[in-house]
């Protein structure tokens, strides 16, 4: 959002101010911090920035992208739903799994499949929603798990920064649209979405950041777990590009010693078995 909101205040030419929690990742902030806005480091969460940033327009009178755009950022959201029917052929998967920050997602998707399943452009009923979280944020997982009728505030301590809301504005829909479509909710460690991160770029080429680690180790949760059948057709949600979030990677994955650069070189490492010869 950030990012958005800079480039595109650069190219009309209006004034921006970015507020960011301060232990936002460097290539996050070298991203926005481009466009010349004026970035604001805040000490404090998500949830205090968003709590300044709703003070600072009340009191100077700002526009406030995050609320006052907010039903475009939440139409922009179900656009995702509109695309998983069109790229499976008109017709839709039988479970997706999204990472839930504000919960915005999870909930616009359970519009966008019922929008077009209603309007007949999509065959099968809607599919099952889950939602993921990381354990060091998973309010909205706490409240799918307990039931009830109000989300319980949480101090996030994860290194999966873009999900870290611990007062989430959407939370209470997005466990309705979870429940009421028959899915669940998985919380994952930051562990695990390391490994999360890992398994989707060795497996499919793709490199998320650690919000599409958090739901790739969710999916294998809820698949051990028994919540996702064997004829499911799963869809993951996967938001957002790896290169934002180098540092979680840097101890898994150490840089291999250099070599000289000499064919002996490489048959050494050859014969030690680190790469295969062809026959």
């Amino acid at each position: 959002l950030a990012n958005a909101v800079a480039a595109h205040a650069a190219r009309a030419g209006f004034a921006a101010w970015i507020f960011i929690p301060d232990d936002l990742e460097p290539a996050k902030v070298f991203a926005t911090s481009v466009f010349g806005p004026k970035l604001v480091r805040v000490r404090g969460t998500y949830d205090d920035v968003n709590r300044l940033c709703a003070q600072v327009a009340d009191s100077f009178g700002w526009g406030l992208v995050n609320v006052n755009l907010r039903a475009y950022y939440g139409e922009g959201s179900k656009t995702m739903a509109f695309e998983i029917v069109e790229q499976l052929g008109w017709r839709a998967p039988t479970a997706v799994i999204a990472p839930m920050a504000g919960g915005a997602l999870v909930t616009k998707l359970r519009r966008g499949f019922r929008e077009f399943s209603d309007a007949g452009l999509a065959d099968g009923a809607p599919p099952r929603l889950y939602g993921a979280q990381a354990a060091g944020c998973a309010p909205i997982v706490r409240l799918v798990e307990r039931g009830g009728a109000r989300i319980e505030p949480v101090i996030p301590s994860t290194i999966a920064r873009s999900l870290a809301i611990g007062n989430p504005a959407d939370g209470l829909t997005a466990a309705r649209a979870i429940t009421e479509t028959g899915g669940w909710a998985a919380a994952v460690s930051d562990e695990d979405l390391v490994a999360g991160i890992r398994l989707l770029a060795e497996t499919t080429g793709v490199f998320a950041e650690t919000a599409g680690g958090v739901t790739v180790a969710a999916a294998r949760q809820l698949a051990r777990a028994g919540h996702l059948r064997t004829d499911d057709e799963v869809v993951l949600c996967i938001t957002g590009n790896g290169l934002k979030t180098l540092d979680p990677l840097s101890e898994s994955l150490p840089l291999p010693p250099p070599i000289a650069p000499k064919l002996s070189a490489v048959a050494a490492l050859a014969d030690a078995g680190a790469i295969r010869r062809e026959s």
